[in-house]
């Protein structure tokens, strides 16, 4: 979790040295794909797992990725942005009872809404004003990131390497096709790319996307989903610690409070999923 919350503190100091979003995220799964090629060794799966395999690709390999960096590159302010990512799971409910038909019981429809109350009571933090565009793009964030868990749960029968692998080969090229026609010569900007950047975004690729997604595939071996899931909720204290310690971001009460509406609603969401 502390590998997780890291990625946004450590995303925006990319973003910082006039790294392109778009382009940092095609680069970041670009990284992935290499790394996992040995591991994958271009297996292609049966038919029935196409169409979940390239919706998670797509949702999580290109969307997560690409607005997250958009809601860092549009915002001042970290922090508020890592909360709003909590709201992958009331999305995922969402998604779930739409795509498979699971049924919402009450006490979940109401820890929904209290999540996003949570995240209406940040949205009246006067320090939020210049940061609405960045908070727009974190929603659609964890809109994907709820939409890739869903379809990861028909994956189940793949092996992780060839999961992740397409991940990458869908985002590199997609977000660096995406680059090239938004942010200009993709070419150039690689160029003017300094050392710090690329150690950050080899960071972002190899600790994030990779060990810390293996470090939960290995506990999921020995411990329930439910015993594992509540542990997410501190991956967004670990972020929003890291981003005081890096950016001096001291959190306003509202915050605090729709902080903790938004996380403690997420944790029961956990317990009764």
């Amino acid at each position: 979790m502390l590998a997780h919350g890291s990625a946004f503190p450590v995303a925006k100091l990319a973003l910082n040295n006039s790294v392109p979003p778009i382009l940092m995220a095609s680069l970041r799964m670009g990284l992935v794909l290499l790394i996992l090629i040995p591991f994958w060794r271009f297996k292609i799966p049966t038919k029935k797992y196409f169409n979940s395999l390239i919706l998670f690709s797509l949702s999580m390999g290109v969307m997560v990725y690409v607005f997250m960096n958009l809601s860092l590159f549009y915002s001042s302010i970290i922090s508020p942005i890592i909360l709003g990512s909590q709201l992958a799971i009331p999305f995922g409910i969402l998604a779930s009872a739409f795509i498979l038909n699971e049924n919402i019981s009450k006490n979940k429809w109401l820890l929904i809404v209290t999540s996003f109350l949570g995240i209406l009571i940040i949205f009246f933090d006067p320090k939020l004003s210049d940061n609405y565009i960045g908070l727009f793009f974190a929603s659609l964030m964890a809109l994907f990131f709820g939409l890739a868990q869903v379809f990861s749960r028909q994956l189940k029968e793949l092996d992780v390497s060839m999961i992740n692998a397409s991940t990458g080969l869908f985002g590199f090229v997609i977000l660096m096709i995406i680059s090239s026609l938004i942010e200009g010569n993709v070419l150039v900007s690689i160029k003017l790319i300094e050392l710090d950047s690329w150690i950050l975004i080899s960071y972002q690729a190899i600790i994030v996307s990779l060990c810390a997604h293996l470090l939960m595939f290995y506990l999921y071996k020995f411990y329930t989903v439910g015993k594992i899931f509540p542990f997410y909720s501190l991956f967004p204290i670990f972020g929003i610690a890291l981003s005081y310690m890096i950016f001096n971001e001291v959190p306003s009460l509202l915050f605090v409070l729709g902080g903790i509406i938004v996380i403690s609603s997420v944790i029961l969401l956990h317990k009764i999923s």
